[in-house]
């Protein structure tokens, strides 16, 4: 049972994602939905069989979801190769 809800949730996240990609045009809240849902998906496998593979898997998820959020909020590089000093978000959240 919990099986055939992993693998529903699994497949429809690239299809949940998609609908909001062509309803918004928003990438990246598609992008947000589509590793929300695949964590979601990894979790509730983790409920059904505890093993290595399932927690690997859910683990591997969860740091993709990180690592791309990370990279996404990073401000643009400069085209100069020298940063603005107000993309910086720690001297921002300090004035």
């Amino acid at each position: 049972m919990i099986r055939a809800a992993v693998t529903a949730l699994g497949a429809g996240a690239p299809l949940c994602a998609g609908v909001v990609l062509l309803a918004t045009g928003a990438w990246r809240t598609a992008l947000r939905i589509l590793l929300d849902l695949l964590t979601a998906a990894g979790l509730l496998g983790l409920s059904g069989a505890p093993g290595w593979g399932a927690l690997a898997g859910a683990a591997s998820v969860v740091a993709l979801r990180q690592l791309l959020w990370a990279a996404l909020a990073a401000p643009p590089p400069a085209a100069d190769g020298v940063p603005d000093p107000h993309d910086d978000p720690v001297s921002a959240a300090r004035r």
